[in-house]
Order: structure tokens, then sequence, then C-alpha cells
């Protein structure tokens, strides 16, 4: 059986589409703290476990009986929260045996980076290395569908207010991301493999608006604002300030290039062309 973490969430739901595509329902199970929220997967006849990140006697529970586990990393503003979180998860996969683990990181996960995100994540990178169970890793770089909430309401001002500088972003396809775990899920070959998945082309935040600007047909310019009046604007939309810190690490850490790696193995992984920023963008 092949478990899904997080199964919920839109990477989660995507792969199970994909999967079951691959295998039959019985073989999938979608681990979730609210099974209700995978109310269309249990009427195909997939399994609904029900766990807490925080409570480890669910953890235990839920992965009987599995052999691979699709572990989607958590999404904590708390980076001391999330670690802890996603080495329950690990110790319980531990703990049952589990065969292969599939885990979703950040592009180039590293120690010591300025998002606070692929902290976290390189952590646990190291944790399950030292399981000895087979691993591979998604190094994700960041969604293209996350290109919204990063331009704000810039189609009607004509203005991206962020402050990345210069910095890149190699942005990708979600649902291509989908599509290729789902292709390992169900592969060989992927032990102890460790994938940079990116797009096919790094974009600053000036290209990305001279992208929207072409596929709009409108005029889009990007404004570099500051740190300091970026964290304000995001405050005075009431964001809690945890996540704030967590918005502008990210920021920083595009400004210095931490998403701008570009790597082919997406699309290997798809046997087919990745899907093209443009084309989202036109979508938009």
């Amino acid at each position: 059986m092949i478990a899904i973490t997080g199964a919920n969430g839109n990477l989660g739901k995507s792969t199970i589409q994909f999967l079951l595509q691959k295998v039959a329902p019985t073989d999938i199970v979608a681990i979730v703290r609210n099974p209700e929220t995978v109310n269309e997967f249990k009427e195909k006849g997939v399994t609904t476990r029900q766990a807490d990140y925080n409570d480890y006697n669910t953890l235990k529970e839920v992965f009987k009986g599995v052999e691979t586990v699709l572990q989607i990393s958590t999404i904590g503003v708390d980076t001391e929260t999330a670690k802890q979180q996603e080495k329950n998860v690990v110790n319980a996969i531990v703990e049952n045996n589990v065969k292969h683990i599939v885990y979703t990181s950040m592009v180039q996960a590293r120690p010591n980076t300025v998002f606070q995100g692929t902290q976290t994540q390189y952590y646990t990178e190291e944790l399950i290395r030292r399981t000895n169970i087979p691993y591979t890793f998604f190094r994700n770089s960041m969604y293209m569908e996350a290109i919204p909430e990063l331009i704000g309401n810039a189609l009607q001002t004509n203005e991206i207010r962020y402050p990345s500088g210069s910095g890149k972003v190699s942005f990708v396809s979600r649902t291509d991301i989908a599509e290729a775990i789902a292709n390992v899920l169900t592969g060989n070959a992927h032990g102890n493999q460790t994938y940079e998945i990116t797009g096919n082309t790094a974009y600053s935040f000036d290209e990305l608006a001279g992208v929207i600007s072409k596929e709009k047909s409108i005029t889009v310019n990007h404004v570099d604002i500051s740190d300091e009046v970026f964290r304000e604007e995001l405050i005075s939309y009431q964001i809690p300030v945890e996540v704030v810190d967590l918005l502008v690490s990210m920021a920083n850490g595009i400004k210095i290039g931490e998403f701008s790696h570009v790597d082919s193995t997406l699309e290997k992984l798809l046997g087919r062309k990745s899907f093209d920023l443009n084309k989202y963008v036109k979508e938009l």
C-alpha cells in the first residue's frame, strides 16, 4: 500500500488523482487530520486514516501495512514545532517498517538557509537518511500556483510590490510535481535519490512582470520595495507576526538565489516537457 500524509492539501490530492490512474484505490491510504476533507477519494475506494502530526500515538497506527509513504512536508510557521511534527511522522514510519519514503523538500536544501521553511526540510532529510530506509527526496522549487499570492493585486494596480531584488525563481507546476511523484511511488530504481525539481527557466520578478505584461496585454512593473515596507504591508493585512517573519525570510531567500536553481530532472521523470510559465500566466 501507498500512504500519503497531508492528503487533503493541493499536492496530496493531485498526487492521489494520478495514483488512481496507476493502482487500485484500495492500495492507496490518505492520511489526514479530518477525513471529511477527502470524501471524494473515500467514495472511490481509497482508504482514509486519521492522524494528527502532533499526536504520535495516532501516527503509529496509520502506517500499519504500508510499504511506501509520501511524506508531504508540514506547513509550520514555528520552525521548532514543524521539526517536531516531521520527526513524529518519520519515527512512526520507522516503527511500522515502511520500505520506501518519498519526501517533499525544498530546492537545493541545505543547513543555514535564509528561508525558514528550507531549514525544517533539510532537518527532516537528515532524519530520514539516518533511518536507513530507502528514500527519494523531491526538492521542489516554488510552485507556479503561488504566483497570484506573490504578485497580489498587480493585475489591477500594474505593480508587483515585492522585495526580491534581482533574485530569480525557477517556478514549477504543482500538477507536474504530483504526476512525477506518482510515477516514482509506483516505479523502481528511485531508492536513495535526491531530485531537484524545478521549471526549465528561472525568472527575476522584473522578468515575471514582463511575462505578465506580454500574456495579459497590460503593463506591469516590479517595484522592489524594502523589507521594512513589505513587513508593514503584510501586517496591515492582519497577518500574524510569525507568518510575516516566514514570508519575509522567503523573500530574502529569493533575493540571494535560494530558488534560482534550474534542473531537467522533472522532465525526465515525466517523460515530457514541463508546464510552461507563460501558459500558466496567460490563464490567470
